[in-house]
């Protein structure tokens, strides 16, 4: 696990805290680099990151704990609790909210929000921004990833409750499980042990450009440790927090493999993965948990890059027993022109909004996914190829007559079966 750490810390990809356990047992705790670069603070497990939208899974909790309570139903109407809210919103419901599932355009994909997201809004003018924008797509048809959905939740959370969002949180779940270094996050409070967040350049590293904090709100305002999170992943996932029928409820996939504010997905060696990302200026996290072995790995980077996602995934590997090749350490080698030819071609994965499309410029080929560009793939053996800038690998099949049928992407521990149309 050092290793893998050491790699992405060597390349500049990844400073952080990282975790590793087996249910109460730690296999590894540690940070790495700076928190602070400027006053040359390391990094600890006591360290404090912004989450992103790792905040998403404590939302969708309170959701299903009021739910508990009485006090709401995950099928009631957005417009039981938003009466105002427009014609375009009469078939959604909280459920449609928490899996993404509403049509509800993405705020922060706006072409405003880059010079709209230094200054300081209420959850009521956050939701104005795209309460009249047509839905992206008719309610319950699909999936799509929209903040604005979690932005209505938190919304939601603080009309049944009577509480600040911030407050809710800090009453029915930090404070319960002595989750002591975790919180809403502030641009002006005095915060003990937090992290300052960063971007790398040609130049280096250089601090991060301002967010307003009240911005996130319930889709990825909270900050939090490594260790902070081993104890929620193991108050949530033993009833501690919601009941089993409630946390079933959140671990069930609506569309694709997204549930309620995580995401549930079998690894290629057929264990369940319960997961979830962040990214917000600065910082990018990763959670994992994995109910088989009660193995959580948590990855906080306060610098931004893909590295958390990734690495955690290779821990999870290692922990497993499994033998992790890192990019560096994989050979290219040549494959005929005519081989890669035939493997040109348009693939469509499951997801509907997710396809990936393969070229060859001259003799070299290349991936690109929906939304992404043009990335070049390196031959391993004649139907097996990997990505150097990120960790990832596509093999193709053939049927009996050598026709090219499908790929598989391998990507931080799973698998996406894509079709060729």
């Amino acid at each position: 696990m050092e290793q893998l750490i050491q790699a992405d810390v060597s390349a500049k990809q990844f400073m952080g805290s990282v975790l590793a356990a087996r249910g109460n047992e730690i296999i590894l705790s540690k940070g790495y680099g700076s928190a602070d670069l400027e006053l040359n603070v390391a990094n600890t497990p006591a360290t404090k990151f912004r989450l992103g939208s790792l905040t998403k899974q404590f939302t969708a909790a309170s959701i299903l704990l009021l739910e508990e309570r009485g006090k709401l139903s995950v099928n009631d109407p957005i417009k039981k609790y938003l009466p105002d809210a427009p014609a375009a919103w009469d078939g959604i419901t909280l459920h449609h909210l928490l899996s993404h599932t509403s049509g509800i355009p993405d705020f922060t994909g706006f072409p405003d929000y880059r010079s709209t997201e230094g200054t300081a809004q209420t959850p009521e003018q956050l939701i104005a921004r795209f309460r009249d924008r047509p839905l992206d797509f008719p309610t319950g048809d699909r999936f799509a990833y929209s903040n604005s959905n979690y932005i209505v939740l938190g919304k939601v959370i603080e009309k049944i409750s009577g509480m600040p969002y911030a407050g809710f949180l800090q009453e029915n779940i930090f404070t319960p499980l002595g989750m002591t270094s975790t919180g809403y996050d502030s641009n002006s409070a005095i915060i003990p042990l937090r992290a300052r967040g960063y971007v790398a350049g040609p130049k280096g590293f250089a601090n991060a450009s301002y967010i307003d904090m009240t911005i996130p709100f319930a889709a990825g305002g909270l900050y939090s440790t490594t260790e902070d999170l081993l104890k929620w992943e193991q108050a949530l996932t033993t009833g501690r927090v919601i009941s089993a029928a409630s946390f079933a409820k959140m671990t069930t996939p609506v569309k694709v493999d997204y549930g309620y504010g995580l995401i549930i997905a079998t690894g290629k060696d057929g264990h369940k993965i319960i997961s979830h990302g962040g990214g917000i200026e600065g910082f990018n996290t990763y959670l994992m948990y994995f109910p088989d072995d009660q193995l959580t790995v948590a990855v906080l980077a306060n610098m931004n890059s893909r590295a958390p996602q990734t690495l955690a995934a290779r821990l999870a590997a290692v922990a497993h027993g499994e033998t992790v090749v890192l990019a560096s350490e994989r050979k290219a080698i040549a494959v005929s022109a005519k081989v890669l030819s035939d493997y040109v071609g348009n693939y469509k994965t499951p997801n509907p909004n997710f396809s990936i499309a393969i070229t060859l410029h001259g003799d070299q080929l290349m991936t690109q996914a929906t939304g992404q560009g043009k990335l070049p793939l390196f031959a391993e053996s004649e139907s097996k190829f990997f990505l150097k800038v990120v960790d990832a690998q596509v093999e193709f099949f053939r049927d009996a007559t050598g026709k090219v049928t499908h790929l598989v992407l391998y990507q931080n521990g799973r698998e996406l079966k894509a079709t060729r149309e």
